[in-house]
C-alpha cells in the first residue's frame, strides 16, 4: 500500500540492511513514522552551505568549502552564525519504490538550529530519490544560540514513503468530516490552514523572542537553562505583534490540530504570500499527535524567523498549512503513547533544554 512507512516497516528495513549504521541502531531512534538520525564523530566547518550536485559526491566537494575539521568525541561547540557539515552514523540503500524526506526534530527547530540533510548527487536539501544508495550528512547552522554537540545526538529525522501519499483537498475534507482534524472551522486549501494565536485565553503572554547575546546550550541538558537567560517574553493586549528583521520567535497556533493514527502530516515551511517570514523548521507531525486529547487536538508551536522587513502579525492571520499523508500501515505505537513525547498536548512551549 502506498504511504508513509510505519515503525514496523522501518525495523524491517534495518534488519534487511537497507538502513544501516556505523553503530547499532537504537530502538528509541524509531518513531511512529520516522527514524531519528545520529551525528557521527567528526564535523567540518565550511565557509558556505552547499549541495553536492548531480553525479558528484559530498566528500569530493569538501575541498572547495572546508575550513577545518573538528573532533566531536569529547563534545564540541558549534558557533552561532557558522555552517558545519557532520557525517551521520546512518546510511541508506533505498529499495525500488521508496523515496525519503528529512526534517529537523522539534527541539532542533525550537532552538533555531537550521539542520538539513545533504547527500551525494543531491540537487536539493532533505530529499532523497528512489534508489538512493550512499552516506548521509547533516548541515548544521546555529542561527540564535551556539550549541554543544556530541556523537549520537539526534537533530533530524527521516521519513520513508512509497508512492503518492498526499491527501487531496477533497480527501482531507472527507477525513475532517469523519474525524475532526481541527477545533472549529477547517480552512482547507492545498492542505489544512493554521493561524497564529495572539489573543491567549489566559494572560497576555503570546510568545518568546531569542535574545541576541547568550551562553552556549548543551543539547543533552534537559530543563537546565533558565528561559529568561535566552528568551524575552512577548506580551500584547491588542492581538498584534511586529516582527523584527533577523529575529527568531516562538509563537503558537490558534487552532488545535489532530493527526489520526492512519495519517501523518508535514507543515509547509514557508509561504511567500503570507509575509516576510518563515514558519516552522521542524515539519513532521507523527500519527497520534493531538489525537484523543481533551478538547480535540494539540496546538502547533510556530518557529518564526522574520526576513527583510518588519512585519505586523495579527491574531488569527493564516501563516501556513499542514499537508496530510496516508500511512502505508498503522504504526505499532502512536505519538504520545508509550514513547517519550515531550510536546504531546502542547501549548506555547520552548525547547526541552529550558525551564
Amino acid at each position: 500500500m502506498n504511504g508513509v512507512l510505519p515503525d514496523l516497516s522501518l525495523r524491517q528495513l534495518i534488519e534487511s540492511g537497507a538502513i544501516s549504521a556505523s553503530q547499532p541502531i537504537l530502538p528509541e531512534q524509531i518513531q511512529p513514522a520516522s527514524l531519528d538520525l545520529r551525528l557521527g564523530t567528526s564535523a567540518w566547518r565550511v565557509r558556505a552551505s552547499f549541495l553536492s550536485g548531480k553525479d558528484r559526491r559530498v566528500e569530493d566537494r569538501l575541498a572547495d568549502f572546508e575550513m577545518h575539521r573538528m573532533d566531536l568525541s569529547g563534545g564540541a561547540v558549534l558557533e552561532k552564525g557558522c555552517v558545519y557539515l557532520v557525517p551521520l552514523m546512518e546510511r541508506l540503500c533505498l529499495p525500488h519504490g521508496l523515496d525519503a524526506v528529512a526534517n529537523a526534530k522539534s527541539s532542533t527547530g525550537r532552538l533555531d538550529l537550521l539542520t538539513r540533510l545533504v547527500t551525494d548527487n543531491g540537487t536539493e536539501f532533505d530529499r532523497l530519490p528512489e534508489g538512493y544508495d550512499g552516506p548521509l550528512y547533516a548541515e548544521i547552522c546555529p542561527r540564535s544560540f551556539s550549541v554543544l554537540v556530541r556523537p549520537g545526538m539526534r537533530l533530524n529525522q527521516l521519513r520513508l514513503r512509497q508512492g503518492q501519499a498526499v491527501l487531496s483537498d477533497a480527501e482531507l475534507r472527507a477525513l475532517h468530516s469523519a474525524e475532526p482534524l481541527v477545533n472549529g472551522t477547517a480552512l482547507i486549501d492545498e492542505g489544512l490552514g493554521f493561524s497564529v494565536d495572539l489573543r491567549p485565553a489566559a494572560g497576555d503572554l503570546v510568545g518568546y523572542r531569542a535574545r541576541p547575546h547568550t551562553g552556549v546550550i548543551d543539547l543533552d541538558r534537559i530543563g537546565a537553562y533558565p528561559a529568561r537567560d535566552f528568551w524575552d517574553e512577548l506580551r500584547t493586549e491588542d492581538g498584534s505583534l511586529i516582527l523584527d528583521p533577523g529575529a527568531f520567535y516562538i509563537l503558537v497556533s490558534r487552532e488545535a490540530v489532530a493527526i489520526p493514527p492512519d495519517y501523518a502530516a508535514e507543515m509547509s515551511p514557508y509561504l511567500a504570500m503570507v509575509g516576510e517570514f518563515r514558519v516552522h523548521y521542524a515539519g513532521f507531525f507523527d500519527p497520534g499527535f493531538g489525537y484523543g486529547t481533551a478538547g480535540t487536538g494539540a496546538r502547533g508551536v510556530l518557529e518564526v524567523r522574520c526576513h527583510e522587513a518588519p512585519f505586523a502579525l495579527e491574531h488569527g492571520q493564516v501563516v501556513g498549512r499542514l499537508v496530510y499523508e496516508r500511512m502505508a500501515a498503522r504504526p505499532e505505537r502512536l505519538y504520545g503513547t508509550g514513547i517519550a513525547s515531550n510536546y504531546q498536548g502542547q501549548g506555547l512551549k520552548l525547547a526541552k533544554q529550558f525551564r
